[in-house]
């Protein structure tokens, strides 16, 4: 009854946290561009600081996350979170009610350090809403389901179909409110709800805590010198399931290394720069490295529904209703996905779930290279993808969207990719003239059909580093595993952004592709080396699957 308990708070937590990132991620890009008279501007700024920032912060805030108590840490990074919130939400307000006197105070710099001051609290409540999802999604559900795979495997697609439902309904509602009362209406409404969810998180997460009391012992964490021992030496021969090094006894000599000396104030000033670099070494001699390098790839594409597929969609003649109606289908295809994943993993193990999904998403995607030479496509590589840039840089009038436009395209930002990146390129106006539906048709059937197969190969990734990665290292190899997803989204947006024109665009879905297949290469070889002679062999009861896999794992 109290395991029981402790997994319905568990997931209303998640609830509450989820809908509040949702309309907070959706929110304020829509903000920043009413802010700046309808530009892309502090939207593009805005999503670069918080990509940049998850990208060099990653692994020290996984360090955090290990080295300190469990609901230390869930608490603390969940009051920054939403106390950044609150904050951010009123400045915006104020900066709404008073825009006008601001922008003749000091020839408008008053403004700008609202902007700057903004942009600055936002990022830093993502920040902590990253050091969040760590802590929960990647070490208190491992620790609640205990030693059950299956249970662990329900609720983390259980967890992933609460992000699929709130990507979807907490824009429309926070939309609504802002679309039928104000600005400034939204911004109070989120900061009140903000407070609200803060409080009945903590509560939740204390009583989770209270009701589990193994979340109460953590390992400590490993030592310096076997983490060094570890980044500088990776063994050739096949080894055991990472985790393993620091099981044994500890070498005695490391504790006379320990208080040799106290660590000078170079030496504390170069504490971070230290986590980062044994922070990336580790997560490459992880035994799931393969598996999370193919996750990664994964972000390396234009074909989800954020702000980039769905201009290019206005350019093809699809109107916001008819988006709004395929995004609803994709998160229908992405809860499938996370059914097929439970259902899979029950019949043929983990590793082997990763497999098939990768094939059905591959296989699906087969369909957006075909649209790209159907009637209808714009493709032409006659057209130079430098020759827009070069027009926008000679064109004196700035970008001008309506904010009705940019609320439509802003809001179908997919659950994969709304990790509060947005691309600097701008929209381009959508055409008078009929364009044939058949290409871009087919486009959005491929990418829709492929939410099954990407949803099912995310939650075997992430289920693969909750069982691989040892207890006293899960917060700094995920927060890598972050940084690197963060790192090939950027990649993606600087693709865009060198090809802006929508002839160019049927290039990207190309480079899209083969980014994916190269994703599912890497995890091929990760299956093949973990499950040897046995990678095909399906079939078996779930227990001997999972015992085969720990077994043959352990090769790596």
């Amino acid at each position: 009854c109290c395991y029981v308990c402790s997994i319905n708070m568990l997931f209303l937590s998640g609830l509450l946290s989820n809908w509040g990132d949702r309309m907070w991620h959706f929110a304020v890009s829509v903000f920043l561009v009413e802010l700046y008279g309808n530009s892309l501007l502090l939207t593009a700024v805005y999503g670069l600081v918080v990509a940049g920032s998850v990208l060099v912060l990653g692994a020290i805030i996984g360090d955090w996350v290990d080295k300190n108590a469990r609901l230390k840490v869930a608490q603390t990074s969940l009051v920054i979170q939403n106390v950044s919130v609150i904050l951010c939400g009123v400045i915006l307000m104020m900066v709404f009610l008073h825009k006008n006197e601001l922008l003749t105070m000091y020839h408008g710099w008053v403004l700008t350090s609202c902007y700057i001051l903004i942009i600055t609290i936002a990022n830093i409540a993502n920040l902590a809403s990253t050091a969040t999802a760590i802590t929960i999604q990647r070490d208190w559900i491992v620790v609640v389901a205990g030693e059950d795979r299956g249970r662990l495997a329900d609720m983390n697609a259980t967890i992933r179909r609460i992000d699929q439902l709130t990507n979807i309904l907490a824009p429309m509602a926070v939309g609504q409110i802002m679309t039928f009362g104000s600005a400034v209406i939204g911004c109070g409404f989120i900061s009140a709800w903000n407070l609200v969810s803060m409080c009945v998180e903590y509560f939740l997460l204390w009583k989770v805590y209270q009701k589990t009391p193994a979340l109460a012992v953590k390992a400590p964490p490993k030592e310096e010198t076997e983490l060094k021992r570890l980044n500088l030496y990776k063994e050739s021969e096949p080894k055991p399931l990472e985790g393993t090094h620091l099981m044994g006894e500890k070498d005695p000599d490391i504790h006379e290394l320990e208080h040799e000396q106290e660590p000078s104030c170079a030496s504390q000033m170069a504490e971070p720069f230290r986590t980062f670099r044994d922070g990336w070494v580790s997560y490459y001699n992880q035994s799931v490295f393969l598996a999370g390098m193919g996750l990664a790839f994964l972000y390396m594409t234009v074909l989800g529904f954020d702000c980039i597929t769905t201009g290019y969609a206005y350019t093809q003649g699809l109107s916001g209703s008819i988006l709004s109606i395929l995004m609803g289908a994709s998160a229908i295809t992405g809860i499938m996905g996370t059914v097929a994943f439970t259902w899979l993993r029950r019949r043929c193990g983990l590793v082997r779930t990763g497999l098939i999904s990768g094939i059905a998403q591959l296989s699906c995607l087969i369909l957006c290279v075909i649209s790209v030479f159907m009637p209808g496509s714009p493709l032409d590589l006659s057209v130079s993808p430098f020759e827009d840039i070069r027009t926008r840089f000679i064109q004196t009038e700035p970008l001008s969207i309506t904010p009705t436009k940019m609320s439509e395209i802003i809001s179908t930002a997919d659950a994969h990719m709304s990790n509060g990146s947005v691309p600097a390129s701008t929209v381009p106006e959508m055409s008078s003239e009929s364009v044939p539906i058949i290409s871009v048709s087919l486009l959005f059937a491929g990418v829709i059909a492929a939410r099954i197969g990407l949803w099912s190969f995310d939650l075997t990734v992430t289920q693969l580093l909750q069982e691989n990665v040892v207890e006293s290292e899960r917060g700094i190899i995920n927060g890598v595993q972050n940084s690197m997803n963060y790192l090939l989204d950027l990649l993606h947006f600087i693709m865009v952004i060198l090809a802006p024109n929508p002839e160019a665009f049927g290039l990207l879905v190309l480079i899209s592709v083969s980014f994916v297949a190269m994703g599912h290469i890497m995890y091929f070889r990760f299956a093949q080396k973990t499950l040897g002679s046995q990678l095909f062999a399906c079939g078996r009861d779930d227990k001997e699957v999972t015992d085969a896999d720990q077994a043959n794992t352990s090769d790596v």
